[in-house]
């Protein structure tokens, strides 16, 4: 039973939980990236290419004969994911660099000073002195 609880009290942290928003977000975050890449950018390269299709870059390694489909090194799917890697990097780099920019505009703003004490505190105050001196 100890281990189970061990394991509750590990996955539930703060850290484990964030980590595993994080892992949700940057998954969704990727797809993002994924289609701006292969809708958005890819097509203008492919139109300056002369209408290739990144993705369909490959070098035949074995030709296909009969029942046997050809042996292809898809090194155009691993230009386009590189590129994806790429922007996705550069994308998350950007956003840590906002981020932290804020954290410090907030920590250079100063704490606003303490109200100073009305009238009637500072009275009770002038009498727990003088009661303190009595004793």
């Amino acid at each position: 039973m100890g281990f189970v609880k061990e394991f509750k009290e590990f996955a539930m942290k703060g850290s484990v939980v964030d980590l595993a928003v994080g892992v949700i977000i940057g998954g969704a975050f990727g797809k993002i990236v994924t289609s701006f890449v292969n809708d958005v950018l890819l097509p203008p390269l492919g139109v300056l290419l002369g209408g290739l299709d990144i993705k369909d870059y490959k070098a035949t390694l074995v030709q296909a004969v009969g029942d046997k489909a050809a042996v292809t090194l898809n090194y155009g799917m691993f230009l386009q994911n590189v590129i994806d890697f790429i922007i996705i990097a550069m994308a998350i780099f950007i956003m840590i660099k906002v981020l932290n920019a804020a954290k410090k505009k907030e920590v250079a703003i100063p704490a606003p000073a303490p109200p100073a004490p009305t009238a009637q505190e500072t009275l009770l105050a002038e009498i727990r002195d003088l009661l303190k001196e009595k004793k």
